[in-house]
């Protein structure tokens, strides 16, 4: 895990604070994860968090960056993990998600920042299995969430998620304030 935060610290990005890695592998284990994309490969620090909680699982991550994704392939490999357990490809999340298999993940976390969220998590519900969970990292932004005074469209797409997700019978879904806020949603089986 150090090697991954490392080269996180030598390339300036933000990778999940332990608190939120806690939860990636706890949710990981809670839904004994079989398949887990990642929508933000980063140098593997979260990669390796959900792969804790789920040992058996494989990994497919996704970052525009090669470079990232060459640290997080040595970040897995330091820790242990085969590489046929983390399927890292490098591309545009907007053009890769809509080819991959629906229903068929346990977990899909997405750390790709807010600039498609609203995309993004769309997708990620249909990649996601019933019972299965979209986690998206940061969405407390910064605390402009809670702020009433904050606008922007951002902003104002976080909120609009926010209250789409809790006027939906098709999911269930928690804001948890860890680090800098981790929504989870989860899909439920259809009531009809």
């Amino acid at each position: 895990m150090s090697i991954a935060r490392d080269a996180a610290n030598e390339m300036a990005l933000h990778p999940v604070a332990p608190g939120v890695g806690a939860q990636l592998a706890v949710l990981g284990a809670a839904c004994r994860a079989n398949s887990i994309l990642e929508v933000g490969t980063g140098t593997g620090v979260s990669g390796l968090w959900l792969l804790r909680g789920a040992p058996r699982a494989t990994l497919t991550s996704i970052d525009l960056e090669l470079d990232s994704q060459q640290h997080a392939r040595s970040a897995f490999a330091a820790a242990g993990v085969p590489a046929t357990r983390a399927r890292l490809i490098t591309g545009d999340a907007r053009e890769v998600l809509p080819r991959m298999n629906e229903a068929s993940y346990d977990i899909v976390f997405l750390d790709a920042g807010s600039a498609h969220l609203l995309e993004f998590v769309e997708l990620a519900l249909t990649l996601t299995r019933v019972g299965g969970t979209v986690a998206v990292h940061g969405a407390l932004l910064e605390g402009r969430i809670a702020d009433p005074a904050q606008r922007g469209e951002e902003v104002g797409d976080m909120r609009a998620l926010l209250a789409e997700l809790a006027a939906t019978d098709a999911v269930v879904s928690a804001l948890n304030p860890v680090g800098e806020g981790l929504l989870q949603i989860t899909r439920l089986p259809d009531s009809a």
